[in-house]
């Protein structure tokens, strides 16, 4: 399973929200570079790179810190928030993503999605898919949709979408633990695409729970900043 630490950028710092709430911000370091090096220290591959300025603003902000971190690591980076046009896109995979992290827009404009599938391929996309009771919600969970999670996935399965996180809104940053039962039927219906956990993991044995429900990773971040796992039980996590 792929252990996928989090940074979540604000002024080019390092921070965690909790629900989501700008308003319960915690800086964790002023450095994201220091950070995203730890990790590489660690023995980890992936970074999950977001840019909660870009988010709100519905554009690419902190792209300089994508940069910086793709340049001095060989952490394989997806990036996301505020990823809503074609120049979008390109900024972030000239900038070292990998992958594109999108979420909201295949939700509200799904042509032009399509249109993006089409020109960089679905390989290039990341797709987020946040949820609460099941139902999709947009723009940085502060909009809730009749959108059953199933459904949007199934959507963009048959186009060619395999790389997919799913976040239940109520369990991110409050180190409670996944939507483990969630997930786990995801994963049953969907057993090809590559699907990620996110939100509430605590411990390393959320993420033992997490790998037996058939989950091909897991994206954590408030925890490790909270020394609830620590970085060296990581690398020999299995």
């Amino acid at each position: 399973m792929d252990l996928i630490p989090a940074i979540d950028v604000i002024d080019g710092k390092c921070v965690r929200l909790t629900h989501g709430d700008y308003g319960q911000k915690t800086v964790y370091n002023e450095y994201p570079l220091e950070v995203a090096r730890r990790f590489e220290d660690a023995g980890l591959m992936r970074l999950h790179l977001v840019d909660l300025d870009g988010a709100k603003a519905g554009a690419v902000r902190n792209w300089k810190v994508l940069e910086t971190i793709a340049g001095k690591t060989k952490l394989r980076i997806d990036f996301g928030g505020g990823i809503k046009s074609e120049n979008d896109v390109r900024i972030v995979l000239e900038s070292g993503a990998q992958l594109a992290t999108v979420g909201s827009i295949a939700v509200k404009d799904e042509a032009l999605f399509l249109t993006w599938l089409e020109r960089f391929g679905p390989e290039t996309f990341f797709l987020g898919a946040d949820v609460r009771n099941e139902k999709i919600t947009v723009s940085g969970w502060q909009e809730a949709t009749d959108i059953w999670v199933y459904d949007f996935l199934q959507q963009y399965a048959e186009r060619g979408v395999r790389q997919v996180f799913c976040t239940d809104v109520s369990k991110d940053g409050a180190l409670q633990g996944p939507a483990t039962e969630l997930y786990q039927n995801i994963v049953a219906k969907f057993p090809d695409l590559h699907f990620v956990a996110s939100g509430g993991v605590s411990s390393l044995d959320d993420l033992h729970r997490l790998n037996e429900a058939g989950c091909k990773g897991a994206i954590i971040g408030k925890a490790i900043y909270e020394g609830r796992i620590r970085l060296e039980d990581l690398s020999h996590f299995s």
